[in-house]
């Protein structure tokens, strides 16, 4: 039976995106997304709801409507806190066209590969969760989840992860 209402939930949310398929990206604006992140925003709610539409009880075309919607406004709850973590840096006006020369390029290069010379001599265990906490932006508890492993151990190797990186950083990283 489960089957069943998952085939039916997915026919209803196929004919919803055809006959509509600006509705999400609509509805995202609506919420507060930028209209530059409201195409993306629609992306990621089709996908989540694409991925648990099993879950849906009632496949009807109002009940997909509204859970689709809520779906959508959990994505822009999600984009606002990730942006709330990591605000953008607006340049100044004068260093926006200048070009670093031969000696900054280089001395970015290296600290790079050091960088991530580090990163890669870090044990996977550690390497792990720092990345699922600064590149993608996961919390504890989303990155203990992922990983099977309880949200304290979790911290404990984001923690791990950044002291040695900043060990590596106050080395020098590369030089050598």
């Amino acid at each position: 039976m489960p089957e069943e209402s998952g085939a039916a939930a997915r026919g209803v949310l196929s004919e919803l995106i055809t006959a509509e398929p600006d509705r999400l990206r609509r509805r995202s604006i609506s919420l507060g997304v930028p209209v530059d992140d409201a195409e993306d925003a629609a992306q990621t709610s089709l996908l989540r709801a694409w991925r648990s539409i099993a879950h849906l009880e009632t496949p009807g075309p109002g009940r997909v409507c509204s859970w689709l919607d809520a779906i959508a406004r959990n994505v822009a709850i999600d984009l606002a806190r990730q942006r709330a973590r990591r605000p953008q840096t607006v340049l100044e006006e004068d260093t926006a066209g200048e070009q670093p020369g031969v000696d900054a390029a280089v001395e970015i290069r290296v600290f790079l590969d050091g960088a991530l010379g580090a990163l890669h001599a870090l044990p996977e265990t550690i390497r792990e969760p720092l990345l699922l906490s600064v590149v993608d932006g996961l919390s504890a508890e989303q990155i203990a989840a992922r990983l099977g492993i309880e949200p304290a151990a979790a911290r404990q190797r984001i923690s791990r992860g950044r002291k040695a990186m900043k060990a590596c950083r106050s080395s020098g990283m590369g030089e050598g």
